[in-house]
């Protein structure tokens, strides 16, 4: 089933699990907004997928937007481009986050830490999501059959504790409670939001961890012994979007490997 005319905006996403959603929605026909910080311009990687995926007419389909989802200013660069461009939004994916620059002990972390951090993951989506919401309940009254969905991409860190990075597991949790608050307010309008947690999944933040987990896996830590994969979560992501989910909202989706269950 393809979704032509769709536009989905996927915060975060030059790399790992954002990227490969963004490829993974590619490939359904939707067009993709992909976003980062940093980076400023389309990776070469992504660039060569859209170009496999769209045929060589891809920036038709393709929007690169540098914007930091902290900044409001640059929340609202964000949208307007996507105006211009698309003149719609379909699917707001929030996953941009980052952790720590340092892990420190609880007892050490820094405000300006605590800042950046709660910034990105929490300061950003949940205005950001405010901003386009408000667009979306325009473009229901404008567009026929317009079928929005909003996905938040939070982690095990909203329930499971690490003290060496407190600020990160206070930013997950508060988007949990983020996914319950803009669902009961979106579902009037039929704008269901969604929530998908991850486990421990193989990207360019868990690389300097990546021995540590590697034994903690082979020890047990999640029932699935492997690694999460990106599109392990791109592909819930799908499932949501095709519309396979269709009696629910303000749900979670463990991604995890089975980390969540309770064992003795």
């Amino acid at each position: 089933m393809m979704h032509n005319n769709k536009v989905a905006l996927i915060t975060g996403s030059t790399h790992g699990i954002g990227a490969a959603i963004a490829i993974e929605l590619a490939k359904l026909g939707i067009s993709v907004i992909i976003n980062g910080a940093s980076t400023k311009e389309l990776p070469i990687n992504l660039k060569k997928e859209f170009e496999q995926i769209f045929g060589e007419n891809y920036l038709n389909h393709v929007l690169f937007i540098r914007a930091d989802i902290s900044l409001r200013k640059d929340r609202n660069y964000l949208i307007e481009s996507i105006k211009n461009k698309f003149g719609r939004i379909d699917i707001l994916i929030n996953n941009a986050g980052v952790a720590p620059k340092k892990r420190v002990d609880i007892l050490e972390t820094s405000e300006e830490s605590y800042d950046w951090v709660m910034g990105v993951n929490l300061r950003g989506p949940f205005f950001l999501t405010q901003s386009i919401s408000k667009w979306m309940l325009e473009l229901r009254n404008q567009i026929s059959g317009y079928n929005p969905y909003i996905i938040n991409i939070s982690s095990i860190s909203r329930y499971a504790v690490s003290i060496n990075r407190s600020e990160y597991c206070l930013s997950k949790a508060a988007m949990s409670m983020m996914t319950k608050l803009y669902a009961v307010k979106l579902a009037e309008y039929n704008i269901p939001v969604f929530e998908i947690s991850p486990g421990i999944i193989e990207t360019p933040m868990t690389e300097k961890v990546k021995e540590k987990y590697d034994k903690l896996i082979n020890e047990g830590l999640t029932p699935i012994k492997r690694w999460g994969k990106p599109m392990d979560i791109a592909k819930t992501v799908v499932a949501i979007v095709k519309g396979l989910i269709p009696y629910s909202t303000g749900s979670v989706l463990e991604i995890d490997g089975g980390f969540h269950i309770h064992r003795l």
